[in-house]
C-alpha cells in the first residue's frame, strides 16, 4: 500500500478507497442496510422489467421509459455497491487507476441518463394529460426509441471528458480517496495540478443536464397542473393527479439527494466528510431501491399484474 504522503510524478497505478472516513468502526454494520437496499433494487427492477416484457398491455411509452429507468438503476447500483461492500466487509480497498476512471464514467453517465429519463417521463405525462387524443400518434415506439437514444448520447458525450480531465493531471499528492467509490471531485482534489477546469466543467455539466432537466420537468408539470384544474369534476382531477404522484415522488427521491451531494462537495466546506460520503452513497442506493417500489405500488397496471403473477404461483 502506498504511503499517503507520497508524491507521484505520474498517475498512480492504483488508488486506495478509504470507505467512510470517521466511521471506519461502523462500516461493517453500515454495509448491512446497503446490501439489503442493493438486493431489493436488483429484485425490484428485474421484476419490473419482467412484468413489462410479459404484459402486452404495458407496451406503452410510459412503461418503456420505466424499463429504461430500471436498466439505468441496475447499472448504477452494480457499478458501485459490490466494490463498496468489499471495502466494508473484506477491507479490499485497492482499485486500479483505469478501473477507477471507468467506474467514474459509468456513475456520472448513468446518473445523467436517469435525470434525462425523468425528463422524458415528464414529457410523456404532459402529452398524455394535455393532449390525450394525440398521445399514441406523438409518442410512437420509434419516437420513444429516439428519445432514449438522445438521452444516452447526451449523457455519454458530456460525461466523456471527466476521465480524460483526471488522466491529464500529472501529479497526485496521495492515492488515498476519502470515499467508497471513485467520485469525480473526490479524485480530482487529490491532484497537485490546477483543478479549476475539472471543477468548472463539472458544474457546467450539472447545470446543462440536471438544471435543464429540472427546468423542463417543472415547465411540463406547470402545464399539467393547469390542465388538471380545468377538468370539470373533482373526481377526474384527483384521478389525473394520481397518475402523476409516483413520477413526482421518484423525481424528488433522485434529484434532492443528488443536488445536495453535488453542491456539498464543492461548497459545503463545513459539512463533515462522513456526512457527505454517506449522502453520496444514499444518492446512488435509495433511488434504485425505491423506484420499482414507488411505481409498483402507485401504478395500478403494474400492481395488478404483479398480484396476478403472485396469485398464479400460489394456486
Amino acid at each position: 500500500m502506498s504511503d499517503s504522503n507520497t508524491t507521484y510524478s505520474t498517475n498512480p497505478s492504483t488508488f486506495i478507497l478509504q470507505g467512510i472516513p470517521g466511521l471506519e468502526m461502523a462500516q461493517v454494520r453500515i454495509a448491512i442496510p446497503f446490501c439489503a437496499m442493493y438486493a431489493t433494487a436488483l429484485l425490484g427492477n428485474f421484476i419490473l422489467l419482467f412484468i413489462v416484457k410479459m404484459e402486452p398491455s404495458l407496451h406503452e411509452p410510459m412503461y418503456y421509459f420505466l424499463c429504461m429507468l430500471a436498466v439505468t438503476d441496475l447499472v448504477l447500483g452494480t457499478s458501485t455497491v459490490p466494490k463498496m461492500l468489499s471495502i466494508f466487509w473484506f477491507n479490499s480497498r485497492e482499485i486500479n487507476f483505469n478501473a477507477c476512471l471507468t467506474q467514474m464514467f459509468f456513475i456520472q453517465c448513468f446518473s445523467a441518463m436517469e435525470s434525462g429519463i425523468f425528463g422524458a417521463m415528464a414529457l410523456d405525462r404532459y402529452v398524455a394529460i394535455c393532449h390525450p387524443l394525440r398521445h399514441s400518434t406523438i409518442l410512437t415506439s420509434p419516437v420513444v426509441a429516439k428519445i432514449g437514444l438522445a438521452v444516452m448520447l447526451r449523457s455519454g458525450i458530456l460525461v466523456l471528458p471527466y476521465p480524460f480531465l483526471v488522466r491529464r493531471c500529472p501529479y497526485y499528492r496521495t492515492n488515498l480517496i476519502p470515499h467508497t467509490y471513485c467520485e469525480h471531485m473526490a479524485v480530482v482534489k487529490l491532484a497537485c495540478d490546477d483543478i479549476r477546469v475539472s471543477n468548472y466543467y463539472g458544474l457546467f455539466v450539472v447545470f446543462l443536464i440536471t438544471g435543464l432537466d429540472v427546468f423542463f420537468i417543472v415547465m411540463s408539470y406547470t402545464q399539467i397542473l393547469r390542465a388538471i384544474f380545468r377538468l370539470p369534476t373533482k373526481e377526474s382531477r384527483l384521478k389525473t393527479i394520481g397518475t402523476c404522484n409516483s413520477h413526482v415522488c421518484a423525481m424528488l427521491v433522485f434529484h434532492i439527494p443528488a443536488l445536495f451531494s453535488i453542491f456539498t462537495h464543492r461548497f459545503g466546506h463545513n459539512v463533515p466528510l462522513h456526512v457527505h460520503v454517506l449522502s453520496a452513497n444514499i444518492n446512488l442506493l435509495v433511488p434504485p431501491t425505491l423506484n420499482p417500489i414507488i411505481y409498483g405500488v402507485r401504478t395500478k397496471q403494474i400492481r395488478d399484474r404483479l398480484l396476478k403473477l403472485i396469485s398464479h404461483k400460489w394456486t
